[in-house]
């Protein structure tokens, strides 16, 4: 009955308001649930850290393979925890987008009308852009226009390598602040001390620095499936 009726009217007020908090709790767990797993994610690279720290004291001939893995983490776990502060920022953001629509919604029931909001707007289209919720977020936003909360459709999805501009190459003192957190008395001599810039390096080297790279980035996305 309700389908039928959905099809020959227009949907209530309450209805939509309903229909928008259900998109909103929605998009809720499901940046739980990826905070949740960064977590988990953060957890695994400290270890990752600790043992390549242990393999760098145990055997003097892997010393500088392993600390060269430990700044390797080291980058891998400051764009977790960054990413993670993205996520819970965006939490934030869509439970003040809950509330401002809910806010709308009890406007219209007094005064009879809606005003489209441009802060409500801004907030969606600043979450529809972001890759873990923009399925929903327009779904969300679709709502929003239908109940004449906003003009207008938001525009597309950032790539990743737009979200994480700057982050490619952490700077070497957060490295280092992240291994003295975590490591802190334990630290190999080849960490402890800063490597010197050299000018150029041999092409050989440079191979194995790349080679080193992608295996733990391969060992880091095992851990996130």
């Amino acid at each position: 009955m309700q389908t039928v009726r959905s099809f020959f009217f227009k949907p209530t007020p309450e209805e939509q308001k309903q229909k928008c908090n259900a998109l909103v709790r929605k998009n809720v767990r499901a940046l739980d649930r990826d905070i949740q797993n960064l977590k988990g994610l953060e957890s695994k690279t400290r270890g990752l850290i600790l043992g390549a720290s242990k393999r760098a004291q145990r055997n003097q001939s892997q010393a500088q393979q392993a600390a060269q893995e430990t700044r390797i983490f080291a980058r891998e776990l400051i764009r977790v925890r960054k990413q993670a502060a993205r996520l819970q920022t965006s939490k934030a953001q869509l439970q003040s987008v809950q509330m401002q629509v809910n806010e709308a919604f009890s406007v219209r029931k007094i005064e009879g009308s809606i005003r489209a909001s441009t802060g409500i707007m801004k907030d969606v289209n600043s979450l529809v852009r972001l890759p873990e919720l923009t399925g929903t977020m327009r779904e969300l936003s679709q709502e929003l226009v239908k109940a004449g909360i906003i003009e207008e459709m938001v525009g597309d999805s950032l790539p990743d390598s737009e979200l994480l501009e700057g982050e490619d190459e952490e700077a070497e003192a957060e490295v280092d602040k992240v291994l003295n957190e975590i490591l802190k008395d334990k630290l190999p001599p080849s960490v402890q001390q800063p490597e010197v810039e050299l000018p150029s390096a041999p092409v050989e080297e440079e191979e194995d620095q790349e080679e080193i790279l992608a295996q733990m980035r391969g060992r880091l996305e095992a851990l996130k499936s």
